[in-house]
């Protein structure tokens, strides 16, 4: 009785996450262009861009302290879900860059401080169902609707309705996306009772070095993989892909990060988090195809960065699963989140200055920190073995 709750509330959860992402990723491809329009110029777009993602991985660890520390875990999530939501069908109303850009920060805002919560309430399902199953499985619906927002918005701009109109339509997957966290609150109002009575193998509430051990490793891999935004400038500049279809590349990787994510969560539970080291050295050769090779190149470069999002958003919040006393789990994720959002940040701005000195050496960057990872992650996996 208990795994088949569990089941249900991953899966209601997945799909408000799918309506989610399908539509802060669907706006996510063309908020760069939109704020140009409004007179923002390369830099400005450049910073708002970093300065929201900084800002959203930042808050994690605040927002999941303090929904730990008061127990309201489902206020966390529907304030941040609310601002998360609504603040992209709001840019259809801005007329100029900086309230737009006030929106797009306060979007990245929303998520960080909801992510922690969540995925704190879908770990206390992982005792009775399987972790990897249990992140594998919302990763596949996040990324399902990451793949099919960016479309609908590309559908959108090609029959020449223009920007506003295309925020506009993202209020239909936002409402959809807040209806059925209603609902999830409504049937499964107290998430942590999924995990009492499968016996904790944590006895002690202070976080383990397991858990700092796979900080590290997190960070590393953060630092490696470059972001999209790099990958679609290079795209153009180099013109390996039309620009056309750099919009369609990135649904590419979303759908290979879709569909990779079941098995990986799955191969997980079978086989245990070593499984992860095969994932992050698929990941780690997405750089040099995508910045060395040419279009085919790009496209399996792209197919091998979707796996490495997948293992990023599935398999390490299954690991961290396993070491995080219960009484702590928003806390933990929220704090390893603002590491890895850091690390992301930092790696960003490297590899975008090393861009501008050679493409190689941004490869090589991204290959040897994502390699450097590796090991930390196989010590990490063995001490998590003797907790």
């Amino acid at each position: 009785m208990r795994s088949r709750s569990a089941l249900h509330f991953v899966i209601i959860i997945g799909i408000a996450n799918f309506f989610a992402d399908f539509t802060y990723e669907g706006a996510r491809g063309i908020i760069g262009p939109f704020l140009g329009s409004l007179g923002a110029s390369a830099a400005i777009v450049g910073f708002v861009a970093g300065f929201g993602e900084l800002m959203g991985y930042g808050l994690r660890s605040v927002s999941g302290y303090f929904a730990d520390k008061s127990h309201r875990h489902w206020a966390f999530a529907f304030v941040g879900y609310v601002v998360n939501m609504l603040a992209v069908p709001a840019l259809a109303l801005t007329g100029r860059w900086p309230p737009a850009a006030g929106l797009v920060v306060a979007e990245r805002v929303g998520r960080g401080v909801r992510k922690p919560t969540v995925e704190a309430m879908l770990s206390y399902a992982g005792r009775s169902i399987g972790a990897g199953w249990v992140f594998g499985l919302n990763e596949a619906l996040d990324q399902a609707g990451a793949t099919i927002g960016p479309l609908l918005m590309a559908l959108v701009l090609y029959l020449n309705a223009g920007y506003r109109t295309a925020f506009s339509v993202l209020l239909i997957p936002a409402l959809f996306c807040l209806a059925i966290l209603v609902a999830a609150r409504l049937l499964h109002p107290r998430p942590h009772e999924l995990e009492e009575g499968a016996g904790h193998t944590l006895a002690t509430t202070n976080l383990t070095r397991s858990y700092w051990i796979y900080l590290a490793a997190g960070a590393l891999i953060a630092a490696g993989f470059a972001d999209f935004a790099l990958i679609g400038f290079h795209f153009h500049k180099a013109k390996t892909i039309p620009e056309n279809l750099i919009p369609v590349s990135y649904a590419v990787a979303m759908a290979s990060s879709a569909v990779a994510s079941i098995p990986l969560g799955r191969l997980f539970d079978r086989f245990g988090p070593n499984i992860s080291l095969f994932a992050f050295l698929i990941s780690a050769a997405s750089a040099p195809l995508a910045f060395l090779g040419g279009s085919i190149s790009a496209l399996i470069g792209m197919i091998l960065w979707g796996i490495g999002m997948s293992a990023q958003g599935s398999l390490l919040q299954a690991m961290l699963t396993g070491v995080i006393p219960p009484q702590k789990r928003s806390t933990a994720f929220g704090l390893f989140d603002t590491g890895y959002g850091i690390a992301w940040f930092i790696g960003s701005a490297t590899m975008g200055l090393l861009y501008e000195k050679s493409i190689l050496a941004v490869a090589a960057f991204s290959v040897i920190l994502q390699l450097a990872a590796l090991p930390i992650l196989l010590v990490a996996n063995k001490k998590r073995s003797t907790v």
